[in-house]
C-alpha cells in the first residue's frame, strides 16, 4: 500500500514540475499554430477585423506572387551550399582537434566561442568585414593584389557573402562531433591496424560510419535552421540587391509586419513549415542507406 501510494505522490510531482513547461508549450506554441491556420484563410490587416478569403492566400502565393519563388530559390540555394559546407569543415576541424597536443583546450575554445556570438552582433560584424571601402576582408585582397568585390552590394555576390558568414559559427558542429569521435572505440581502430589499414581506410571504414548519426544530426538541424534565415539578411540587405537575398522568413516578415498582412503572412508560414517537413523526411528516410547504429544488425530505418 506504500508503494502505491509512493508511486502516486511521485506522479503527482512529476506533473506538478512540467506543468509550467505544459502551459508554457500550449500559450506560446501550440495556440499561435492554431491561430496561425486560421489567419492563413482570412484577410487581416490588424487595424480591421479579419475576412475570411477560403484559400485566395494559398491560391496567390503559388500562382500570382514571383516573389514566393525567388524567396525558395534563394533560401534553398542557402541551404543546399552553407548546410554541406559547415558539416564538412566541421569534421576536418573536429579532427584535427582530436589530436592529443599541447594546449588543446584552449585551442578547441577558441573555434568553439565565435559560435556563441549570434544575432544583430554578428551581422554588424560582417556587414563591416564585407564593406568594399573600408571592410577587412577586402583589404586583405588588396594586399595580394586583387581588388574585391562589393559584396553586399552586388547581386552576383550577395548570396556567396552570407553563405561565406554562415561559416562563422561552424565550432558548435565542430564540437558535437569531436563528442561523436570520442566515442569511437579505440578497439576498433585497433583491429584495422592489426589487418594493415592504413589512415585513409580507418576513416573511411570505422570513423565516418560511427559517427554517421551525429552527421545525420547536424544536417536535420542544419535544413531546420539554414531554411528559417532572418537576422542576417533583415541586418545587412533587406533582401537586397534586385532580391538576391530575399531570404523566405525575410519575405513573411515584410508581409507581415511591414504590409500588415497577416493572412498571407500565416499562409507563407504554413508553406515553409511543409517544406522543412518535407526535406527532413526525405532525409531521414534516405539515412537508411548511409547511417550506421551500433547494435542494430541493419542500417537505420530497415
Amino acid at each position: 500500500m506504500f508503494k502505491l501510494r509512493y508511486a502516486q505522490l511521485e506522479e503527482i510531482y512529476g506533473w506538478l514540475f512540467v506543468t509550467p513547461w505544459l502551459f508554457g508549450f500550449l500559450a506560446f506554441i501550440v495556440g499561435p499554430m492554431l491561430v496561425s491556420v486560421y489567419l492563413a484563410f482570412t484577410n487581416w490587416d490588424i487595424l480591421t477585423p479579419a475576412q475570411m478569403v477560403g484559400f485566395d492566400n494559398f491560391v496567390k502565393l503559388t500562382t500570382g506572387d514571383p516573389l514566393v519563388g525567388q524567396a525558395l530559390k534563394v533560401t534553398t540555394i542557402y541551404a543546399g551550399v552553407s548546410i554541406p559546407l559547415q558539416v564538412v569543415l566541421g569534421l576536418i576541424l573536429a579532427l584535427l582537434l582530436n589530436e592529443k597536443i599541447k594546449a588543446m583546450s584552449f585551442v578547441r575554445t577558441v573555434f568553439y566561442l565565435p559560435s556563441v556570438v549570434a544575432g544583430v552582433a554578428v551581422a554588424l560584424l560582417w556587414r563591416w568585414i564585407f564593406s568594399p571601402d573600408f571592410g577587412l576582408l577586402n583589404a586583405g585582397l588588396d594586399l595580394v593584389g586583387i581588388d574585391g568585390p562589393a559584396w553586399l552590394a552586388d547581386s552576383r555576390t550577395a548570396l556567396s557573402a552570407l553563405i561565406l558568414m554562415s561559416l562563422w559559427g561552424v565550432g558548435g558542429g565542430m564540437l558535437i562531433v569531436l563528442a561523436g569521435l570520442q566515442g569511437v572505440p579505440t578497439t576498433l581502430y585497433e583491429a584495422a591496424e592489426v589487418d594493415g589499414a592504413n589512415s585513409w581506410v580507418r576513416f573511411w571504414n570505422v570513423t565516418l560510419p560511427m559517427i554517421s548519426p551525429v552527421i545525420l544530426f547536424q544536417t536535420v538541424m542544419g535544413i531546420i535552421g539554414a531554411l528559417q534565415v532572418f537576422t542576417e539578411a533583415y541586418v545587412m540587405t533587406e533582401g537586397g540587391p534586385k532580391y538576391a537575398t530575399l531570404f523566405y522568413m525575410l519575405y513573411l516578415y515584410q508581409n507581415a509586419f511591414e504590409f500588415l498582412k497577416m493572412g498571407y503572412a500565416s499562409a507563407l508560414a504554413w508553406v515553409l513549415f511543409a517544406y522543412i517537413l518535407l526535406l527532413t523526411l526525405l532525409v531521414l528516410r534516405f539515412s537508411a542507406a548511409w547511417v550506421y547504429y551500433e547494435g542494430v544488425s541493419t542500417k537505420a530505418g530497415q
